[in-house]
């Protein structure tokens, strides 16, 4: 915007000094053709009563020495008698007939080969009427036009450079309210909702700024309110666990009465780190990061049991060495959990499935997770709330925004034997050369870890209930 305003000023300027100094430049070129026209004809006037009265003698001497005088406009007269007296002429065909218009009593000022012929009449002669003749050539009459058109240009350009200046600092005062109002939604954009934009500037530029601190404001008062109602909703779960926890207390069974108090136990867990996260409106510091392949192999360890229990083969292929990516351990696993999830609850068992883990040409990780199943109907089941299986349809799209908040994508193809297929891209893990730039992360819910995965050998193994 500061560079267009510049060439803006410049295009205005320039066509400003363009009209201005165009037209004076031709008048100063004909003040000095004037000029020089006005003197010769001023010499010649001068020298008519000298005509008039002198011998040829003493005329030839004062015509000698006004040419000494002046060099750059010869006089030259010529007598009735047809004799020339003072500068050289060459008697071509147009001078002649100047000449001859001349003395016939008529004095007048013509355009001749190279300049501007004056001539002037004297009459009274014993002979008949005499001719002076002032020659003013090309470069008399353009005498001193160069150094005034290279003033006129100086000038021009200083004029330019002026407004150039003026106008780069009325862009200034536009542009730095404007970047500071940028700078704060940038801010907002990353999470920081405590920016605020500086009322400085023109009255739009304050207006558009006041606007955005408003719009700022807004956003505080609808987060805080969504966190305290899902605080508020969360909280309310403890009572029915309570009744449940009192239900489970009074089971004769001792397993039974174990295995449900743990399950309590962990969904209480759950609830608790639902309400403290709810009321944590920002988190602090980079982006949080983990080791891709620690987390991948541990979650394929804990899954496994339930794929032989399934008759399900499972392959797991991890590339070597540490494979930092942009995102939480807990994110990563509760991704991986949810693709492992579907295939487990909308595969029949014995298809087989296969965990991918490599890395990316430009920084972080692919995560393919692809079973031998049916394979998914269509492509928008990403979509929030959208769901085939009659379930909620959340699963995939936290998915999608755990690798979306990493700086990655998640894509829903076919396997190569014609089943599932998700590819979960992994954005590299920042670090402190970038600045400490702050990102913005959507939380995900707290997992419960299905106890059947690991006890799924002791006794029926429930379908699990998850979202694909």
């Amino acid at each position: 915007m500061r560079l267009r305003i510049i060439m803006l000023a410049v295009a205005t300027s320039s066509l400003v000094l363009v009209s201005f100094l165009v037209p004076l430049a031709l008048v100063l070129r004909a003040l000095a053709a004037d000029r020089a026209v006005s003197t010769a004809t001023v010499q010649a006037q001068w020298m008519a009563p000298l005509a008039a009265t002198l011998r040829a003698g003493s005329l030839r001497l004062a015509v000698d020495q006004v040419n000494e005088e002046n060099k750059s406009t010869p006089v030259t007269v010529f007598l009735p008698d047809g004799s020339e007296v003072g500068a050289l002429v060459r008697r071509s065909a147009e001078v002649n007939a100047a000449v001859q218009l001349a003395a016939k009593g008529r004095s007048f000022t013509s355009e001749a080969p190279g300049g501007v012929e004056v001539m002037v009449a004297v009459q009274g002669l014993p002979g008949g009427t005499a001719v002076i003749r002032t020659f003013v050539p090309e470069a008399e009459l353009h005498r001193g036009v160069t150094r005034a058109w290279l003033l006129l240009g100086f000038v021009g350009l200083g004029l330019l450079v002026l407004s150039v200046v003026v106008a780069d600092q009325l862009a200034r005062s536009v542009v730095r309210p404007l970047r500071a109002v940028a700078s704060a939604s940038d801010r907002l954009a990353t999470g920081d909702l405590s920016a605020r934009a500086e009322l400085t500037g023109p009255p739009e530029v304050r207006r558009a700024g006041a606007g955005l601190n408003r719009l700022a404001l807004r956003i505080g008062e609808l987060l805080a309110h969504e966190r305290e109602t899902v605080a508020d909703l969360s909280h309310r779960l403890r009572t029915p666990l309570t009744a449940l926890r009192i239900d489970a207390e009074s089971l004769r069974n001792h397993a039974e009465r174990a295995q449900l108090l743990d399950d309590l136990d962990a969904l209480e867990h759950t609830v608790n780190e639902i309400i403290r996260e709810a009321r944590r409106p920002t988190r602090e510091g980079l982006p949080e990061g983990c080791d891709a392949r620690q987390v991948v192999t541990e979650r394929a360890a804990f899954w496994r049991p339930l794929a032989e229990d399934t008759d399900r083969a499972m392959t797991v292929e991890v590339a070597d060495g540490p494979i930092p990516v942009r995102a939480s351990g807990e994110d990563l696993a509760a991704c991986l959990d949810i693709l492992l999830e579907n295939v487990f609850a909308h595969t029949p068992d014995g298809a087989a499935l296969a965990i991918r883990l490599s890395r990316r040409v430009a920084g972080g990780a692919w995560l393919v997770v692809a079973d031998d199943g049916p394979g998914f109907p269509h492509d928008g089941l990403t979509e929030r709330g959208r769901s085939n299986g009659g379930s909620t349809g959340l699963g995939l799209d936290i998915a999608r925004r755990i690798a979306e908040t990493s700086g990655g994508t998640l894509t829903i193809g076919r396997s190569h034997s014609g089943g599932g297929s998700v590819t979960v891209g992994l954005g590299p893990l920042a670090t402190a050369a970038d600045g400490g730039r702050r990102h913005r992360r959507t939380r995900t819910l707290p997992r419960v870890l299905p106890r059947w995965a690991s006890t799924a050998r002791r006794g029926p193994r429930p379908r699990p209930t998850v979202v694909r």
